[in-house]
């Protein structure tokens, strides 16, 4: 029997919608807050690692946010994949990527070069 595992983070559903690639807007939850994610944790390096990744799901097809949750859901071990949203059409957007969950090699390689 293999194991499921569920795999949430609203911060990196924040991230993978976009909404952060050009700062903290001023009517996020995260301004007022602060304690999951700053203008700190937005520094170059991941702000450009997260636009390379969004090329590729572009490429591909689909939002950063899908692309993710089908690199997710396309490993054998994961059997389940929690998406986090605050409103339905998130959800019923993030669903689409159940239309593509393939990757081919070289995009799985250029993900990794970015991530690791």
């Amino acid at each position: 029997m293999k194991k499921g595992l569920i795999i949430f983070s609203p911060l990196a559903q924040g991230l993978l919608t976009g909404r952060y690639l050009n700062g903290i807007p001023s009517d996020s939850r995260v301004r007022t807050d602060g304690r999951f994610l700053n203008e700190k944790s937005l520094s170059e390096d991941v702000l450009n690692k997260v636009k390379m990744l969004d090329a590729i799901a572009r490429q591909r097809g689909q939002t950063l946010a899908q692309m993710a949750l089908s690199w997710i859901y396309c490993k054998e071990e994961i059997t389940s994949v929690l998406i986090g949203a605050s409103k339905p059409e998130q959800i019923l957007e993030n669903i689409k990527m159940i239309k593509n969950t393939k990757f081919d090699k070289s995009e799985l390689d250029k993900i990794d070069e970015i991530v690791l």
